[in-house]
């Protein structure tokens, strides 16, 4: 039987030209495109450094944007389509671009935090090789609405926070905290003393309706094509497949994250 985890106004917006920052301090920043991004940012409570807007653009969209730019008394820059796009990094800024701090990554103990403040069994998404921007945006974007408490990638041959992850993210990147770890097999072995079970998706494993994913755990997603390394397999507790009917035996990193992590939610009954 598993232990229970013991919960013991549109302001100056100047036209001027600012001065662009260091090639020391870009190297230190990212940047959030697109309006929806943007916007999650400042209602979030992210220090904006610097904000660019298409020269000209002056819709419903934007105009909130410079109104949330104001108050937080970040400056604005209106720029040309050329220069946005020179500066874009997903090639689908939407007209908008801020620059901040570079991504802060949390610590494993915040996930418990999170976890203990809402009256929760810890749920973490861990993820193993997961090289497509899209992907780790997307999986973060959904352990964000499904309330999991926190997504954990490895340092090494692994996306990391990037402004397309931002963007990927719908703006779940400034509410769910991501932490990067050096080992992701001693960060499993670490987890399994503080009470987390362990289960990773596998084709061959046991259908996950058939499998206990109640109380305090961790859900493990491998990259596509390769799935979860050996040595992340072994180390956890359960695999678990999804049942499929179609003529393909695959799915996609992100989507298979999503029906896992609510075939979680549906075993704990919080749907």
């Amino acid at each position: 039987m598993r232990e229970k985890y013991n919960m013991s106004a549109d302001a100056d917006s100047s036209r001027e030209p600012l001065m662009e920052a260091s090639a020391e301090s870009e190297r230190n920043e990212s940047r959030i495109e697109g309006r929806n991004a943007v916007t999650e940012a400042f209602r979030s409570g992210k220090t904006v450094d610097r904000l660019y807007i298409l020269n000209g653009c002056t819709d419903g969209p934007v105009s909130t944007i410079r109104r949330m730019a104001a108050k937080a008394g970040t400056p604005v820059r209106f720029v040309s389509k050329e220069r946005l796009d020179e500066m874009s990094e997903t090639k689908r800024h939407q007209g908008v671009i801020a620059v901040l701090a570079a991504y802060h990554y949390a610590e494993l103990e915040e996930l418990f935090e999170r976890a203990k403040a809402k009256g929760e069994d810890p749920f973490f998404v861990l993820l193993d090789g997961i090289e497509d921007p899209h992907n780790l945006g997307a999986i973060i974007r959904t352990a964000n609405v499904a309330g999991a408490h926190g997504v954990i990638i490895p340092k090494d041959r692994a996306v990391g926070l990037t402004a397309t992850v931002a963007k990927a993210s719908a703006g779940a990147i400034n509410y769910t905290p991501v932490v990067k770890v050096t080992n992701l097999c001693r960060t499993i072995e670490e987890l399994k003393k503080r009470g987390l079970w362990f289960v990773c998706a596998d084709m061959d494993g046991t259908s996950m309706t058939k499998l206990n994913l109640k109380g305090p755990i961790g859900l493990v997603i491998g990259a596509e094509g390769e799935g979860v390394s050996r040595l992340v397999k072994e180390k956890c507790d359960m695999t678990a497949s999804i049942p499929q009917r179609g003529e393909i035996n695959s799915l996609n990193a992100s989507v298979a994250a999503a029906v896992l992590t609510y075939e979680i939610l549906r075993q704990r009954g919080t749907l």
